[in-house]
């Protein structure tokens, strides 16, 4: 599991990535806002542990530019316990609040429960805009609409959705869907993607499905022009 610190005091940063290193997850860090902007909107993370205070771009102002378009896990850190600095927090979209100096054990647990609730949303539904991927019932509809999809169409939405605000490279969506032996020369996930997009997107729509060249899609609403 990826997980990203963004925390400006080093001796923190680095208790924290040792400690959560020592079990057994993934960790990035990043000691200002702006780079940890950067980071959370295009790392794929399955959980953010934010400062609330943070040079170049304050933590809340982090948090609320991230949920225009991203749902990843947020636990806020902060040194301050006025109750109006936790509801800012919490109104800014955290999922859970821990105020300095921390026990790490209870970190852990916090981290444990929001990522099982977020992993557990995930497994019954994605919604982005007006599309809804059922992920049970293996069915999709925008706007109402039911996407008649083929069974990869399908395979290939789902992963995105999963990782909704995400970049998913051409590799993970072979491994995911194809499988992991699948031939790279084959030009196949750029044909599904692009059938699949003529039924997601269609005129006077707004886009969800984006490339991003030489990196992979992502699947998100960004307020663009219609299709």
């Amino acid at each position: 599991m990826r997980i990203l610190v963004i925390e400006d005091e080093h001796k923190t940063a680095e208790y924290l990535r040792k400690g959560l290193s020592e079990q057994g997850y993934s960790v990035e860090v990043a000691h200002n806002g702006e780079d940890g902007l950067h980071l959370a909107e295009t790392g794929g993370y399955e959980a953010i542990i934010l400062d609330g205070m943070l040079p170049r771009l304050d933590g809340v102002v982090v948090l609320e530019r991230l949920r225009r378009n991203h749902a990843t896990p947020v636990i806020m850190l902060t040194a301050r316990d006025a109750v109006e600095d936790r509801l800012r927090g919490l109104g800014a979209g955290a999922d859970d609040y821990l105020v300095k100096p921390f026990s790490f054990l209870e970190l852990l647990a916090r981290l444990h429960n929001v990522t099982r609730r977020n992993h557990a949303e995930q497994s019954v539904g994605v919604t982005i805009a007006d599309l809804h991927v059922d992920l049970i019932g293996r069915r999709a509809m925008r706007g109402g609409r039911p996407l008649n999809l083929t069974a990869k169409e399908y395979g290939v939405l789902a992963v995105l959705a999963r990782r909704r605000g995400q970049i998913v490279s051409k590799t993970i969506l072979m491994e995911s869907v194809w499988g992991i032996n699948f031939d790279t020369d084959t030009n196949i996930v750029e044909v599904t993607v692009k059938r699949l997009r003529a039924k997601l997107d269609q005129v006077g729509q707004s886009r969800l499905l984006h490339t991003l060249r030489g990196m992979g899609y992502v699947l998100e609403d960004q307020n663009g022009q219609p299709t």
